[in-house]
């Protein structure tokens, strides 16, 4: 047996310390240690994006990266966007759209679509293809994932001209 190394992070706004292997992945950890299931892990070569999580604010294959790598950041799951609202127009959207179906791949679907509508203006269905590269789904066409996401970044864009037209007197 290998010698345990703590490791002490931020998941989800919560600080979290505990010993582990150093082998263990990150997606291992949040699965098995702090049963986060949200992450899934299919290939585990960080090629079909189940396994996508945010950390220190960039979107990572959780599968690719050691749990001790991430001591000492901040991490969210699809469970800590979800709790914390920030993807329940796109919950909804993939509903509407029925761009889900075993569900397999839709937590990481939601955290590439949560990195791309995180930067400014409204991106087009082929940027939306493009981050969507990453992510492999073998239930779903890819159309209603990409209208979902669409739909979700024009209502934003929106809603955000519209506050800025509010503030200015327009």
């Amino acid at each position: 047996m290998s010698d345990l190394v703590k490791v002490t992070m931020t998941v989800n706004g919560s600080q979290v310390s505990r010993s582990i292997e150093p082998r263990n992945t990150l997606a291992d950890f949040l699965r098995q240690t702090l049963e986060l299931t949200g992450t899934h892990t299919g290939c585990e070569m960080g090629v079909c994006g189940a396994c996508l999580v945010v950390l220190d604010g960039r979107v990572v294959h959780s599968c690719l990266t050691f749990a001790v790598q991430a001591s000492g950041s901040t991490i969210e799951t699809v469970e800590g966007l979800s709790e914390r609202a920030a993807i329940a127009d796109l919950q909804e959207a993939f509903h509407q759209r029925n761009a889900l179906q075993c569900g397999f791949c839709t937590p990481g679907m939601l955290m590439t679509a949560h990195s791309l509508l995180s930067q400014p203006g409204v991106p087009s269905r082929e940027e939306i293809r493009d981050a969507l590269s990453g992510n492999y789904c073998r239930c779903t066409g890819y159309e209603a994932i990409v209208d979902a996401i669409e739909m979700v970044a024009r209502k934003r864009y929106e809603g955000v001209s519209a506050a800025q037209d509010e503030e200015v007197g327009a």
